[in-house]
């Protein structure tokens, strides 16, 4: 069996299914990592798959039923038997709801790179200064009597998107990610910094040392403080961890059946409300610097807030909340139906813009009396839709301020609050930068936020975790 290129793939999927009409996608992915603990390198490696989803579309006497099928593929034999697959299982199934005309090539305007080059690839070569760098940090580290831990990753996906109305896209999205945890000799005490990246050339590990020295020597004076509202500075990750939670929350066909927190009450959605402080604008576009992502809707499969028969609608700038009205909700062509609002799909990135932010996470802490800061949020879980009150720990970091100077670490805390609310009681914010979620940053790496000062975040229980 010989090796077909993601087009030869494709084009096979599509000329060999019996299906009335077919659409195919093909994920190439190219990716390098490296890990280290004890202030040692201990992996490394790079991979190289190719995905390939077919999706058969049947008309019946009620509506169109549909078959999805995805698995590894690198031949025209391990194609033909995904397209066997998804027909059969088009030719059994139900009609399906979110049925809609298919888009023609004339319809599929987004931006597309040359259908026939060849998918990226990336390589260990991608962390060759950042790496040096490393090593002479780990030597540092063990002066120090510190022990460093952590993992870079950076992945480049082609994806290739053709239907049998004559779409042909593609699109590359590179993206990266980067952690390091620092911990004393005795492993008492833990912080963490990290980020997202397109290409790790905008990576500075010597910023990134000072930071984690400057937190563990914030630990080496420790207080036990009981649970209780507190006054907290949230850093941009922080504040990443639990927007996306809520950008992912934000379906419009599950508001508009009054399951979410963004339903009006008596039925249909919150679009046109005061939901949040007025100065907050939260938006995605698929062209925002840095954060550039797919110009096109990509659906391997219908969910709440993406159908497959969207696939190739074009993506455009979209704001979800603007001068703190909800305006828009994560809406398919079906949901856009039910709801009478605008067709808004998912896009994958997120920005949180609050007007009159301005400097650093640091400034807001030098503006409080008496408060904490929290370094990152784990173990993020939803405790009631209707008012998105989520829970979660407090991790690698919770510092005492007095006097608008960290004073030294405290204990974890489990939390109790919903980051829709927190977007209406924050008392300060500091300027919008890159930021990565700790939590949901390897599904969702592209977001700007800025950190923000809560006077009354709710630390609900101590937490035993270390």
């Amino acid at each position: 069996m010989r090796t077909a290129t993601p087009q030869q793939l494709i084009e096979h999927a599509l000329a060999g299914s019996s299906a009335e009409h077919t659409i195919a996608l093909a994920r190439v992915g190219s990716s390098a990592n490296l890990r280290w603990a004890n202030n040692t390198l201990t992996t490394n490696g790079a991979m190289r798959d190719v995905q390939v989803t077919v999706i058969s579309f049947r008309g019946t006497s009620d509506g169109v039923a549909t078959g999805a099928i995805t698995g590894t593929a690198a031949t025209l034999e391990q194609v033909e038997s995904l397209v066997t697959a998804a027909d059969a299982a088009a030719a059994v199934a139900d009609p399906v709801q979110d049925a809609t005309e298919l888009l023609t090539a004339a319809e599929a305007t987004a931006p597309s790179e040359p259908w026939d080059d060849p998918a990226e690839q990336t390589s260990i070569e991608v962390y060759r200064d950042f790496a040096a760098e490393l090593g002479e940090i780990f030597t540092r580290a063990r002066d120090r009597r510190q022990v460093l831990y952590g993992f870079v990753d950076h992945e480049v996906v082609t994806t290739y998107l053709a239907s049998s109305t004559g779409v042909r896209l593609r699109h590359t999205q590179p993206s990266g990610h980067y952690g390091i945890t620092g911990k004393n000799e005795a492993l008492t005490s833990s912080a963490w910094v990290g980020g997202a990246t397109r290409q790790f050339t905008d990576v500075d590990p010597a910023a990134l040392e000072t930071d984690l020295i400057q937190r563990l020597e914030w630990s080496e004076r420790t207080v036990s403080l009981p649970a209780e509202r507190y006054q907290t500075v949230l850093p941009p990750t922080a504040v990443a961890d639990l927007l996306i939670y809520a950008y992912w929350s934000a379906g419009a066909r599950v508001a508009h059946e009054g399951q979410s927190v963004f339903s009006k009450r008596g039925g249909g959605t919150r679009i046109g409300e005061q939901i949040v402080a007025p100065q907050v604008r939260l938006h995605s576009d698929p062209a925002y610097p840095g954060l550039e992502c797919a110009p096109f809707v990509q659906a391997a499969a219908s969910s709440n807030v993406s159908s497959v028969f969207d696939n190739a609608l074009p993506l455009r700038s979209t704001d979800w909340i603007a001068d703190g009205r909800l305006t828009s909700l994560l809406q398919t062509r079906h949901s856009a139906g039910l709801t009478s609002q605008e067709v808004t799909p998912a896009i994958s990135n997120l920005v949180l813009d609050v007007e009159g932010g301005s400097g650093t996470t640091q400034d807001l802490v030098a503006g409080m009396d008496r408060g904490l800061l929290v370094t990152c949020l784990w173990y993020i879980r939803e405790v009631d839709p209707q008012n998105l009150l989520l829970t979660g720990l407090t991790r690698d970091g919770v510092y005492l301020v007095e006097g608008g100077e960290v004073v030294g670490a405290v204990n974890n805390f489990r939390f109790n609050e919903s980051p829709v609310d927190l977007l209406s009681r924050f008392d300060a914010a500091s300027a919008t930068q890159a930021s990565f979620s700790r939590e949901w940053g390897d599904y969702f790496p592209r977001t700007a936020t800025p950190a923000l000062r809560i006077g009354d975040f709710n630390m609900s229980s101590v937490s035993q975790a270390q």
